[in-house]
């Protein structure tokens, strides 16, 4: 069941993916310092719906990345999501961001995805080696021991672009440091599938952003 537009618009990647089933048919990204969100959104859902052989109305859902994450990225994405929802009388599921993120590692550890933030603070989440969140999203400032406890348990692979500049002051023997990742839209079909499938969808009408806080106005 289920075919699903994903939109993630969280960071400097425009991304847009049409999953079927769970899996991704089409998938178009960007990525640029400018945030291009605006002007490439629309035109990446035109292209995937194009690339499938697929209308608007044969979508069954929307799923959005929440954030946290650039307020005007995160803005553009939900304001979308919801408008399109809204029109075409379909469901909205909403994503974590850096559940989004954590999707992408592929080796069997913890995992702590990060997304940068103002200085030396970053937002991030721990996941087990299994992909379930153990420890919700948070703002902290890095330290040379931060996470120190989850690295003693054995190797943990940091991802995102906040991961840079823990590299720097984290020699830890476990840590493993992916820094040039970010959210994309093609990870986001299987956890929009499960969502779904759950009926655990959102209210178009009341749905906001999960901000935190204005990290990185884009």
């Amino acid at each position: 069941m289920g075919l699903i537009l994903c939109l993630e618009t969280a960071t400097k990647n425009c991304s847009v993916s049409l999953s079927e089933h769970g899996s991704v048919i089409a998938f178009k990204e960007i990525t640029t310092e400018g945030y291009s969100h605006a002007e490439n959104l629309h035109v990446f859902i035109e292209t995937v719906l194009h690339e499938a052989s697929k209308e608007l109305q044969d979508l069954d859902a929307i799923a959005v990345s929440k954030g946290p994450g650039s307020y005007t990225g995160l803005r553009i994405g939900v304001s979308t999501a919801k408008g399109l929802c809204y029109s075409l009388d379909i469901p909205l599921i909403s994503l974590e961001t850096l559940d989004i993120l954590a999707q992408q590692v592929k080796d069997d550890t913890a995992i702590i995805p990060m997304l940068d933030a103002r200085r030396m603070e970053v937002y991030s989440a721990i996941y087990n080696r299994q992909k379930e969140r153990i420890r919700d999203t948070e703002a902290q400032i890095l330290e040379e021991h931060s996470f120190s406890q989850h690295l003693s348990e054995g190797k943990t692979t940091f991802i995102g672009d906040g991961v840079a500049k823990f590299k720097e002051i984290c020699t830890h023997i476990h840590a493993i440091f992916i820094t040039d990742a970010l959210p994309s839209a093609k990870d986001m079909g299987k956890l929009a599938e499960i969502k779904h499938k759950k009926n655990d969808i959102e209210d178009v009408a009341y749905f906001e952003p999960y901000y935190l806080k204005d990290f990185k106005v884009g």
